[in-house]
C-alpha cells in the first residue's frame, strides 16, 4: 500500500502505471469471455463464417477495449465536469434523430454520421447515468425528502424517455426509465415519494396503450396470443420458443442448430441470438451464459459498495443496472416472458452502437472502481486529492 502511494506520488507516467494495476482485470477477464461467447455465435450464425457478423463484431470489441480502459484512467472530477456537456449532447442527437434519423424496420433509430450508423438512445443511457450521479452526489440525504430537489431529475430522465418513444423505440425507453428509477431509490428517495409516483401509473399505462403505434400494439397481443398469427406476427416468438425446447440439455451442438442454421429463426444474429445458445449449446450452456452476465452484473454491485464516495457508488450502481435491464429485457423477450421489443443481448447481439457504448459504460464502471478511495466532492486529504 506504501509503494502503491509512492506511485501516484510520482511522475505522470508512473500514476498512470499505478492506475493500471488497480483496474480489476478480472472484470475485464469476464467482459473478454462475454464477447468471445458472442464472436463464436455469430461465426455460426453466419453459417461457419467469420463475416458478415463475428470479424466486424470482433473489431468493435476490440476499439471498445481499448477505450474502456482508457476511461478507466479517468478521475471523478474529469467525469463529473463532462456529464452536463454530455447528456446535452445525447439529447441533441435524439432531436437530431427525429428530424433526420435514419428510417429501419419502421421506426427511426440511428444517424449516419461520417459514413457510419450510429443510434443515439444508447449513448443516451449512459449520459443519463452521469447526469444522474452528478446531481444526486451533490444533493444531501435530508434534500431528498424535498419533492422540489426532485424535479430536475425526474425532467432529465423524463426527457429522453420522452423522446426515444417518438422514434418509436419502447424497448430502450424502458430501460432508461428502469435506470433512472433505480438511481432515484438509491440516491435515498422517500419510501412516501415513491408511492406517491406509483400512484398514476396505471392511468399512464393505459394511455401509452392507446397511443402505440399500431406494429407496437401488434406485438402485446402476439405476445398475449402468438398461435393465432403463426405465420405472421407470432412467427418469431414460436420460431424462438421452438430453438429455445430444441435444444435440450447439452444442445444440438456447435453450428447444427436446426432452428438457426436452416434461418427459421428471425434476427438470430441480433435480438434473438440466446435463441442460438440455447438451440447449440442446450440448457448447460444457456445457463452458462446468464451466469456469466450474472457475475458482470454483480461485480458491478460490488464495486458500487466497495467506492467511498458518493458520485462513485451512484455511477457504479447506474451503470450495473443499465447492463442488468439489458439482459432482463432481452432475455425475457426471447423467452416469450414480454412483447418483443428490439433490445439486443449486450456484448454479444452483433451491433456498433451497442457494443461500443457498453464498453463505454464498462470504462466509467472500472474507472470507480481505480478512484475508489477518492472522497470526491469531500474535504479530501492531501493523498486522497493526489489518488483521485
Amino acid at each position: 500500500m506504501r509503494f502503491h502511494k509512492r506511485l501516484l506520488r510520482a511522475e505522470p507516467s508512473f500514476r498512470l502505471l499505478a492506475k493500471l494495476w488497480r483496474i480489476s482485470w478480472l472484470y475485464v477477464l469476464l467482459v473478454c469471455a462475454l464477447a468471445g461467447v458472442g464472436y463464436v455465435t455469430l461465426y455460426s450464425a453466419a453459417g461457419g463464417m467469420p463475416y458478415p457478423f463475428a470479424t466486424p463484431q470482433a473489431i468493435r470489441f476490440a476499439i471498445g477495449l481499448v477505450m474502456m480502459i482508457t476511461v478507466a484512467m479517468l478521475p471523478p472530477r474529469i467525469l463529473v465536469m463532462a456529464a452536463g456537456p454530455l447528456y446535452a449532447l445525447s439529447i441533441v442527437l435524439l432531436l437530431a434523430v427525429l428530424h433526420m434519423g435514419h428510417v429501419g424496420k419502421g421506426a427511426e433509430r440511428w444517424l449516419i454520421i461520417g459514413g457510419m450508423q450510429i443510434q443515439p438512445s444508447e449513448f443516451a443511457k449512459i449520459a443519463l447515468v452521469l447526469a444522474l450521479s452528478a446531481w444526486f452526489s451533490r444533493i444531501s440525504y435530508a434534500r431528498m425528502g424535498n419533492p422540489l430537489w426532485l424535479i430536475p431529475p425526474a425532467a432529465m430522465v423524463l426527457l429522453p424517455v420522452a423522446l426515444v418513444l417518438k422514434e418509436p423505440n419502447l424497448g430502450t425507453s424502458v430501460i432508461i426509465g428502469g435506470i433512472g428509477a433505480s438511481l432515484f431509490f438509491a440516491a435515498g428517495m422517500r419510501l412516501w415519494l415513491i408511492v406517491l409516483m406509483l400512484l398514476p401509473v396505471p392511468t399512464l399505462v393505459n394511455f401509452a396503450y392507446s397511443h402505440l403505434h399500431d406494429y407496437q400494439r401488434a406485438r402485446i397481443d402476439t405476445f398475449l396470443h402468438p398461435e393465432n398469427d403463426p405465420l405472421g406476427a407470432g412467427y418469431n416468438i414460436i420460431q424462438s420458443k421452438i430453438a429455445l425446447g430444441s435444444g435440450g440439455m447439452w444442445g444440438q451442438g456447435y453450428l447444427h442448430g436446426s432452428q438457426g442454421q436452416l434461418n427459421f429463426l428471425p434476427e438470430k444474429q441480433t435480438d434473438f441470438i440466446f435463441t442460438m445458445i440455447a438451440e447449440e449449446w442446450g440448457f448447460a450452456g444457456a445457463a452458462t451464459v446468464i451466469g456469466l452476465l450474472l457475475l458482470v452484473i454483480l461485480g458491478g454491485m460490488v464495486m458500487a459498495i466497495r467506492c467511498r464516495n458518493r458520485f462513485g457508488r451512484l455511477l457504479a450502481l447506474g451503470i450495473s443496472m443499465n447492463f442488468f435491464f439489458y439482459c432482463l429485457v432481452n432475455l425475457s423477450m426471447v423467452m416469450g416472458a414480454i412483447p418483443v421489443g428490439g433490445v439486443p443481448l449486450p456484448l454479444i447481439s452483433y451491433g456498433g452502437s451497442a457494443m461500443l457504448t457498453v464498453m463505454l459504460g464498462f470504462g466509467l464502471l472500472l474507472s470507480t472502481w481505480v478512484h475508489r478511495n477518492s472522497h470526491y466532492g469531500e474535504n479530501l486529504s492531501r493523498d486522497d486529492q493526489e489518488t483521485a
